[in-house]
């Protein structure tokens, strides 16, 4: 073992050992004898043509305390439903504070393992669960973590456009709303086309145009999305350069990772990617080969709380930044910050949304995340921070919702 691997060890060992943090937690919440009675889960529709769905669990207790966890995969919803409801048959009748042995059962007793749908499914209950420990506990689940490592967190916010001239309005304004970073794709596509020559090329004269707008120091965020090939990634990165992005995200796709090898070995860009990928055996090995500068999990996707915080412990080691993927609602914005607080080489969360919608609002309990010149501050209430309201979700039922689908020019499938 190398003394890098021993140091990812240690790291775990301590949240996780029978004397770790999670043991710890457990055993202050032991007299309330807490046992969970029902698992329901809620497809919640964003509205709007075409909108998004979003898939949340609530998991109830005894005591009445309540737990509310998110996984929202986009378009797969309703299997997404099904996938969570699969444990309530195990999970009833037993403690909800045993979060590490429900993890480790939910993953290794069905022995079909991996993907978006059986994490995600994962990840949404181990959400849930560790909303109910937080709330039994009266203290927010990044004190149950080891506390801060840090005292704000900073956040970068979405903005796009279609031209050069948008995007640098686009931008400015989110600037002057006095966030200190923005992503987009930059990419462009022609309806459903995309040309490689003429995205690039396009794609470039957008980012020139920020760059101009928002100065020298503010964080540009770009995410490829796995849209462009190797030859393509490479092309953008490389007439990128002189615009100082802080990262390129999803420059290449995940089967292979000596594509992701051979674009850093053709660039000086930092690279991120993360989003699709999942547990600690999906970083671990980009983060020993370091392959990219920012390792991007989803909290929703990539096996719940505890195995994110695993996942930052084994980049921490390999010095790897940690910047969380998070396009979702506030479940899962507020599931990435109490991590984010708790861990050493956090760098910058991403959020879909600028805390400012009535939707999200009337549909959660508690007022999510606060914001401030950028940053978000310690979440304050018990547990995950937030609550469903029920009777707002039924008014907003699940209407399926198909993601764009592109092609190259001679009709060919692009991946997106």
């Amino acid at each position: 073992m190398t003394r890098r691997e021993f140091l990812a060890t240690a790291g775990i060992a301590a949240l996780t050992s029978p004397e770790g943090l999670l043991a710890q937690a457990r055993e202050k919440a032991k007299p309330l004898h807490l046992k969970v009675t029902d698992l329901k889960t809620f497809i919640v529709n964003r509205g709007g043509v075409n909108g998004n769905n979003y898939v949340f669990v609530k998991i109830y207790t005894n005591q009445g305390i309540t737990g509310l966890g998110e996984g929202s995969v986009t378009s797969k919803e309703a299997t997404m439903a099904t996938a969570i409801q699969e444990h309530h048959r195990y999970l009833v009748g037993r403690d909800p504070c045993d979060i590490e042995m429900h993890w480790q059962a939910m993953y290794r007793w069905p022995r079909w393992r991996g993907g978006p749908i059986l994490n995600s499914a994962i990840s949404a209950v181990e959400i849930a669960l560790w909303d109910i420990l937080g709330q039994a506990l009266g203290q927010p689940i990044w004190r149950l973590l080891g506390g801060k490592a840090r005292d704000r967190v900073q956040m970068y916010v979405h903005a796009g456009g279609n031209s050069p001239q948008e995007y640098a309005k686009n931008w400015l304004r989110a600037k002057e709303e006095g966030w200190t970073g923005c992503k987009a794709g930059f990419i462009t596509t022609q309806g459903d086309v995309i040309e490689p020559v003429r995205s690039v090329r396009e794609g470039i004269a957008n980012l020139k145009a920020v760059r101009q707008a928002v100065g020298e120091d503010f964080r540009i965020c770009i995410d490829l999305h796995g849209k462009t090939t190797p030859t393509m990634a490479i092309d953008f990165c490389r007439r990128a350069e002189e615009y100082s992005p802080y990262f390129v995200e999803e420059a290449t796709q995940i089967e292979d990772l000596d594509e992701l090898a051979l674009l850093r070995s053709k660039t000086r860009i930092p690279l991120a990617t993360g989003e699709r990928l999942f547990t600690k055996y999906g970083f671990a090995p980009i983060c020993q080969r370091h392959l990219v500068d920012f390792i991007q999990p989803d909290v929703v996707h990539c096996g719940g709380i505890l195995e994110m915080k695993k996942i930052a412990t084994i980049a921490e080691t390999y010095r790897v930044e940690f910047a969380p993927h998070n396009p979702q609602s506030d479940v899962s914005t507020l599931a990435s910050l109490h991590v984010d607080f708790s861990t050493p080489n956090f760098g910058i969360q991403e959020i879909s949304h600028r805390g400012n919608e009535q939707y999200w609002t009337d549909l959660f309990q508690g007022g999510g995340p606060t914001y401030e010149k950028g940053y978000a501050l310690p979440p304050d209430r018990p547990g995950l921070g937030v609550g469903l309201d029920e009777a707002v979700a039924s008014k907003r039922p699940y209407q399926p919702h198909t993601r764009q689908q592109l092609r190259f020019p001679d009709g060919g499938i692009a991946d997106h």
